[in-house]
């Protein structure tokens, strides 16, 4: 004999040794609404688990070059954490950008360009337009006339990418990201 879970009275299972609920009219109910509850959370874990594989599926070059862009500028901000800011020199705190010297705009070749992207405070990117000229004079001290001559020159070439190259950049940063964390 079992004690029945809802109405606590004894019951000899009929089925199976594993029955939990007498065959009470309100118990079985019971029973079919737990079952109900159960299968309905096992189908929402479901969908959310292919929803995810179809999603991942069905990214296209945008997608995945936006994940780029999120690890690269994360990439960038935890590199020149000890730096300054490279428009106001100030020190590195709070919130800041990942600000582009060539604007990702007029630019998009330059959008990973190592060169092209250093930290910045959010006045400087986002209200003062970049603040491009004490971007150029600090840009000159931190990386040299040289290099940034080379930026300049590779303003003319395109960048095209495959999914994959852009997997691998991804990868790639997220190494680095790893690595600099650990520091």
């Amino acid at each position: 004999m079992k004690k029945c879970k809802n109405c606590r009275s004894e019951f000899e299972p009929r089925f199976s040794t594993l029955e939990m609920y007498c065959w009470a009219p309100e118990c079985k109910t019971i029973e079919a609404m737990k079952k109900l509850e159960n299968l309905k959370r096992l189908e929402a874990k479901n969908w959310k688990k292919r929803k995810g594989e179809l999603k991942k599926a069905n990214k296209n070059a945008s997608d995945y070059r936006n994940e780029l862009q999120v690890v690269f500028n994360t990439w960038v901000r935890l590199r020149d954490r000890d730096a300054g800011l490279i428009s106001c020199g100030r020190n590195l705190t709070g919130k800041f950008d990942a600000g582009h010297f060539h604007s990702v705009g007029d630019y998009p070749n330059l959008r990973y360009h190592i060169d092209n992207v250093h930290g910045q405070c959010v006045e400087c990117n986002q209200h003062k337009r970049g603040n491009v000229h004490e971007y150029r004079i600090n840009l000159i001290k931190r990386i040299g006339i040289d290099r940034v001559e080379a930026l300049n020159e590779a303003r003319k070439e395109p960048l095209k990418l495959s999914i994959p190259e852009i997997q691998d950049l991804t990868a790639h940063y997220k190494a680095l990201i790893k690595i600099l964390r650990c520091e």
